[in-house]
This record gives structure tokens, sequence and C-alpha cells, in this order.
């Protein structure tokens, strides 16, 4: 394809929603200086200021700061009332701009400062690669991270990749039992482990759909669903509506400039990121176990002992808890293979 038609599907036929949180206690200076320098990246590849929207989950919690750069830059703001989840406010800003004419892409980036908008031609040309040359209609590209470790820190990189592990796990499983082979030819993971959790998200139109604008599917497990688990819902909804999975390495900081990650009940955050799609697709709870037992002691967490060990434990008996299991004695699970 010429050139100068994917810049013109960068510039012109894709979208880009933004959700905005800038919660209490947070740095609020530096988290509205990180949004507008997200907005501006973004808007030095999109022709239209009105294609980017800066979704606010909560009026408390950023409505202020979007109305200014939507008054200074035209960008597209919407507002929910109340704090919903991040994904409450990734399906009203898309809901926003889908219909917009002449749009083949919508790109979900998040706003902490390392998503970069001047990547995203990258993530447009991959999509137009997967779909010309592996025929693929609808796809889902993800912005992957090298080194998830790198801009997460030591712990959240390390419980991130259990998450993936355990979501690639069961996307085969469910790939198997429906008689869809799971494509990964546009999928190609440094280290063999799909980057999931990434914030960075290109959905064509019909995947987007899928996505954001199909009923709902907590499946009993709301938390999970609308705040905790989005990154595996944007993926379990994308793959199960035949969208193809596409990798594109892109760039982070060598350490996040903001994060909420260290307010939160991280045990629980992170089993919710396994409970939901385990839950979703169905997955019989002693796959799950087993799957935990096959990825504990790989990770490298395992030797900071005992606080990395616990972690990891934790984790594991909030997630088999949550699907019906018995968690049974800790002792049990990170023996690990004797020589490595």
């Amino acid at each position: 394809m010429r050139t100068a038609t994917l810049l013109e599907k960068t510039r012109h036929r894709t979208v880009v929603v933004i959700p905005v949180y800038l919660p209490p206690g947070s740095d609020r200076a530096l988290g509205a200086r990180l949004l507008r320098d997200n907005v501006e990246l973004c808007l030095s590849q999109i022709a239209r200021p009105e294609h980017v929207c800066l979704s606010v989950d909560g009026a408390r919690f950023g409505e202020d700061v979007a109305a200014e750069y939507g008054r200074e830059l035209g960008v597209r703001v919407v507002v929910g009332r109340d704090n919903g989840g991040k994904l409450v406010a990734l399906r009203r800003g898309v809901g926003a701009m889908i219909e917009c004419p002449g749009v083949e892409y919508v790109a979900a980036v998040d706003a902490d400062g390392d998503h970069f908008g001047n990547e995203l031609p990258n993530l447009v040309r991959a999509a137009e690669h997967a779909r010309a040359c592996a025929g693929a209609a609808e796809v889902m590209v993800l912005g992957q991270r090298t080194s998830p470790h790198r801009p997460l820190g030591f712990l959240r990189g390390e419980l991130e990749e259990l998450a993936d592990r355990v979501l690639m796990d069961a996307l085969a499983f469910d790939a198997a039992r429906c008689g869809v082979p799971l494509r990964l030819e546009c999928a190609m993971a440094p280290h063999g482990v799909v980057d999931f959790h990434s914030g960075y998200k290109l959905f064509s139109c019909g995947a987007a759909r899928a996505v954001f604008a199909s009923e709902p599917r907590p499946c009993g497990f709301e938390t999970a669903y609308y705040r905790h688990a989005i990154e595996a819902v944007m993926t379990v909804e994308a793959l199960k509506s035949g969208a193809r999975l596409v990798l594109v390495n892109r760039s982070t900081f060598n350490e996040q400039p903001m994060s909420t990650f260290g307010r939160m009940d991280r045990a629980q955050l992170m089993a919710d990121t396994m409970i939901w799609p385990c839950r979703r697709l169905d997955i019989p709870v002693r796959f799950v176990d087993q799957w935990l037992r096959n990825h504990l002691p790989a990770l490298l967490l395992t030797t900071l002992a005992p606080q990395g060990k616990n972690e990891l434990l934790a984790v594991r008996r909030l997630v088999l808890e949550a699907l019906g299991g018995e968690p049974g004695d800790d002792a049990e699970v990170l023996w690990g293979p004797l020589f490595v």
C-alpha cells in the first residue's frame, strides 16, 4: 500500500478515545500535564481535532481539565456524571466517536503519559498489513511493551506477566473447545508473552462495536469487568467476535510517570484480571488451578522470599475461591522444578 494511503488512514480515518480519571490524592498538576502531552501527540497524527475524544470517568475527576483542553485544542469531550470505571468511560467515548463519517479505526489510549500518540501510525500500518495479507476482516492491534517490568516495576511487571499467561491459556482452551483455531501469525511476542494488559489498543470498527457497543457481560464480577480486568475484557470480546490479534512493539518510559496501582488492593486487582476472562470463557476451575501451578514457579517474583511468594499465593487464592475452587495447602503450589 502506498505511504500516502497509509497516512490518510491514520490522519483521516482513525479516531482516538482517551479515558480521563484524575483521582483524589493524586498529583493533579502532573496528571493534567501528562494528559496534555498525550493529546498533543495524538493531534500530531490526527487531521481533525474533533476526532480525538477525552472521555471523563466522573465529573469530579477531570472534567475541568478536559473542558479546558476541549476549548483550547478543539478535541471532543464527553463526561460521565459518576465514576463508573475505565470500561464505562471507553464505552461512552467510543459510542460518541465510532459513527464519525469515514472512520475505519478506533484507538483506545491511556492518559498516563506512557502511551505515545506519535506511534499510532505503526498500529494502523500493522492493521492494514493483517487485513491485506492475512485476509482479516476485523483486527485488534496491541501496542506491545518490549519490557513491561521497566515502566511498571518488578512487582507489577511479574503480576501482569502471570495474568497475560493465564489469559493466553484461556483463549487457547476456548478456541479448542469452539473448534476455531487461535490465529497468532500477526502476534509475534518478545519472550513469548503477549502483552494483553497494555493500555494502547487499536480496533477496526467492527471489532470496536463488538467490544464497546455490545451488551455488557460482567458475568457476576462487576468490579473486575468495569475497573480491573478492562484490558482482558477488550481482548476477549474482540477475539470472540472474530477479530485477528496483531502486535506492534511500542515505546515506554523507563519508569511510568504516573500510576494509581499503589492505591489499590493489588492482590484483588490482579486476581480480577484472571477471574473475569476465565468466567466469561467458562473455563473449568481445575484447569485454571493447573495453569497457575504451571506459571507461578517460573516467575522471578518467587525468588523474592517470602514477600514475592506471598503475593502470588494471595492472588491464586482469590482466583480459585472466586471460581468455586479450593486453594488447598500453599506448600504444594510453588515447589517447581529441581533444576533450572
